[in-house]
């Protein structure tokens, strides 16, 4: 059941009382909760005690962001805490309905995706910075001498704002190996070079696994839990292929509507770094020999 001051708060913003509460499963930091209110609505609501006080806040916009272009489904949001607020933290969203895929299913999401990315950002990061998991995740824009700038390098933007921040958390948290230290050090010196041709910045979801995506009732995909920015589209495709749960078809759909660069394939482990070194920060140096395999691929 929610807490007395949760269900107020919800109560307030929502104007309506909340008549009761279970338990949704899934997710590894926040608590989910399925809300019914007095006059009939159910909604989606995510808390977190420990959660930094702009957290969900910066969910919601990157929501927002990503229903903008009108490319996939997203939960619509109707409420979040803000940065300022003394109460608990939460994000209340519409409830969706699970339900079977539509035979359709892949094709729609790796179209979907296409035109999500070609829906574009001003410049490679936001306007604002949000979070991956419950680490924080900067977006501000760097150009190729590292400096900010309206718009900037995508290689200067993923070694600053991307590898080097999440390498060192994890030597400061001493679950970097000197083998991963080192090879992630060589690897920034040649980012210019194997980051691909370059492309405008795609709008991203940003951290798009298996988990993170679900089927309606109505059978279609949705995207949930971004960690959303501007930034090169074979980021969400790496992140895709890393922990499985994607339909080859899927990756065949996006290619026909929006083909890759040359060498894309050869660029998965370097996009698959990030998140792999993410998982190192939020779940401990058990990830450290995944990085490892995926540095020997790329220096």
């Amino acid at each position: 059941m929610l807490s007395a001051p949760l269900a107020a708060v919800v109560s307030r913003v929502l104007g309506s009382a909340v008549t009761g509460s279970r338990t949704l499963a899934g997710g590894d930091i926040n608590q989910a909760f399925a809300v019914a209110l007095a006059d009939g609505r159910q909604v989606f609501l995510k808390t977190n005690p420990r959660a930094p006080r702009s957290m969900f806040g910066a969910e919601a916009c990157g929501l927002r962001w990503l229903a903008d272009a009108g490319a996939l489904r997203v939960p619509l949001v109707l409420a979040a805490s803000a940065s300022d607020d003394l109460g608990p933290a939460y994000l209340i969203l519409e409830l969706l309905k699970p339900g079977p895929p539509a035979r359709d299913f892949h094709e729609t999401l790796g179209r979907g995706l296409a035109a999500l990315h070609r829906a574009g950002a001003p410049r490679f990061g936001l306007d604002h910075d949000n979070f991956i998991g419950r680490l924080p995740q900067s977006n501000q824009p760097v150009d190729a001498r590292g400096s900010h700038a309206d718009a900037g390098d995508w290689a200067a933007f993923y070694r600053a704002r991307r590898l080097a921040p999440q390498l060192k958390l994890a030597v400061d948290n001493g679950y970097a190996s000197p083998r991963m230290r080192q090879g992630i050090e060589r690897l920034l010196d040649h980012l210019p070079s194997l980051v691909g041709p370059a492309e405008p910045p795609g709008r991203l979801h940003g951290d798009l696994w298996g988990g993170n995506l679900m089927c309606t009732d109505d059978g279609q995909p949705c995207l949930i839990d971004p960690a959303a920015y501007g930034g090169h589209r074979e980021v969400d495709l790496a992140m895709m292929r890393l922990f499985g749960g994607f339909h080859a078809r899927t990756f065949d759909a996006y290619a026909e509507a929006s083909p890759l660069s040359d060498g894309h394939a050869e660029r998965v482990p370097l996009y698959q770094l990030y998140p792999l070194l993410v998982h190192v920060n939020l779940f401990g140096g058990g990830y450290v020999g995944a990085v490892e395999s995926a540095l020997d691929q790329l220096v």
